[in-house]
């Protein structure tokens, strides 16, 4: 992609109406943010506004992603079209971003932030959220 606004046009669109499911179904907000040296959890949490003292953990992007897209023996068209769903998302910000980490932030209620590095060096990606209890 040639810039910041088609790479957000694409997420935007391929997460649209897309949710991440939980014990609530939340919606997927693609973002750019300010610029970065590197992605640090660090500076995932200061984008989410959390507070320093959060419960703070980082899976890859692979892993994150491997969990939403393989297909179960028990999927029907709509959970197998959610799938290919997530894994358009995975290749947009495979192909856009260096550096992905995932960062979940809280217990329960728990954000959820995939990003990396945009061509610009911002910190860009998706968030959403889950309930776990």
């Amino acid at each position: 992609m040639a810039d910041a606004d088609s790479f957000l046009n694409a997420l935007e669109k391929a997460t649209d109406a897309l949710f991440y499911i939980s014990e609530t179904d939340a919606e997927i907000v693609p973002f750019i943010g300010r610029e970065v040296d590197a992605v640090t959890a660090e500076a995932i949490v200061e984008l989410a506004g959390a507070d320093d003292d959060a419960t703070v953990e980082v899976i890859s992007a692979d892993a994150f992603f491997e969990r939403l897209t393989t297909h179960k023996d028990w999927f029907g068209d709509r959970e197998k079209k959610r799938a290919e769903r997530f894994a358009k998302v995975h290749e947009i910000l495979k192909a856009e971003l260096t550096e992905m980490a995932v960062v979940r932030i809280g217990r329960v209620r728990i954000d959820i932030i995939v990003a990396g590095r945009d061509r610009d060096g911002r910190l860009a990606g998706i968030r959403t959220w889950a309930v776990e209890t």
